[in-house]
């Protein structure tokens, strides 16, 4: 029994040694680049742009065009894509077939013809490359399978500018907390005719009236497409970090909430002020939300610590006032 215990060790270290001395497997595939363009013209002209397609694999790859138009899914800022017959999709025009070698990357031209009677304000499209010919790509609805960039086109003239904040506060309008980080939302309308990008500033007050924290409203760049709602999400938290949490604490032991609220303290009564800024001509837009944070159970442990200590300076100095009494009397 001894002798097969070691057998096996050795064809364990062997084995091992063999995965360790194997290279780690190297994802490869095919990139755009820019994921995203931003463009714009007159009606009745046209207009060039140009991305770049990266082989990073070890064959030679023949993609195909196509192009669809995209609108905003829910409130989450995804684009939903579509077929269309009209719109941006059908303004622009790219090579139908490109191949590109292993290890290759090649600069692909397109061009937007913009129609005479095209209304001023935004489009927006995309120009996938699939390994499949258009013929037998339009059964094909799943992105996952093709790549692509976006196209954000904007065709000058005098565009309807309108917005709207619709709700600001906290995740299900939450008013007490025990500690950061604080997850506040709002949700954005764009009633004009071009997306928008919400600027400006979210600031923290204590009851005072002292600003604790200025946070970025749109730390994601993200904007709002036309005819469209969008919801937008910002973090407080203990730190400079505008990302949300990559991980929360949810079920805590009394003390380890303690010990998070240490970590990641505030106290009292705030106010969330928040300023939008938008479209070309500057719009404002505001909105404020009041909340409290108590970090209860690290104050517990303050207060009791507090309480011990009073009563044990108390105790010791009564038995130093006895044993001086006594003696002076002795």
């Amino acid at each position: 029994m001894k002798s097969l215990n070691i057998r096996r060790l050795r064809i364990a270290l062997i084995v091992g040694g063999l995965l360790l001395a194997t290279p780690l497997f190297q994802v490869k595939a095919m990139t755009v680049s820019p994921v995203r363009l931003e463009l714009s013209g007159d009606p009745g002209t046209t207009v060039g742009g140009f991305f770049k397609v990266i082989n990073e694999e070890n064959e030679t790859k023949t993609l195909y065009t196509s192009f669809e138009n995209f609108e905003a899914m829910g409130e989450t800022g995804s684009p939903n894509f579509v077929k269309a017959n009209e719109g941006l999709a059908t303004w622009l025009n790219a090579p139908k077939e490109i191949t590109v070698g292993p290890g290759e990357s090649k600069v692909v031209d397109f061009a937007v013809t913009i129609p005479a009677t095209a209304e001023p304000g935004g489009y927006f499209a995309a120009i996938f490359l699939g390994t499949n010919p258009p013929s037998q790509d339009q059964s094909q609805l799943s992105i996952g399978a093709r790549i692509g960039t976006l196209v954000l086109f904007r065709v000058n003239g005098e565009i309807e500018e309108g917005g709207a904040l619709l709700e600001f506060g906290t995740k299900n309008q939450k008013k007490f907390f025990a500690a950061l980080p604080i997850n506040f939302y709002y949700r954005f309308q764009n009633t004009g005719a071009d997306r928008v990008l919400p600027k400006g500033n979210l600031e923290i007050k204590n009851i005072f009236g002292q600003t604790v924290k200025n946070l970025n409203p749109n730390p994601t760049q993200g904007s709002v497409l036309p005819r469209s709602i969008r919801r937008f999400e910002v973090w407080w938290q203990s730190g400079d970090s505008e990302e949300a949490p990559s991980e929360q604490v949810k079920k805590q032991g009394f003390f380890e909430a303690a010990a998070y609220q240490w970590n990641n303290f505030a106290l009292g009564s705030f106010s969330a002020n928040l300023g939008i800024v938008y479209g070309e001509s500057n719009e404002n837009a505001v909105a404020d939300f009041s909340f409290f944070v108590l970090p209860w159970q690290l104050l517990t442990i303050i207060i009791l610590a507090l309480l011990i200590t009073w009563l044990l300076l108390r105790f010791i100095i009564k038995r130093y006032n006895r044993f001086i009494i006594k003696r002076a009397r002795s």
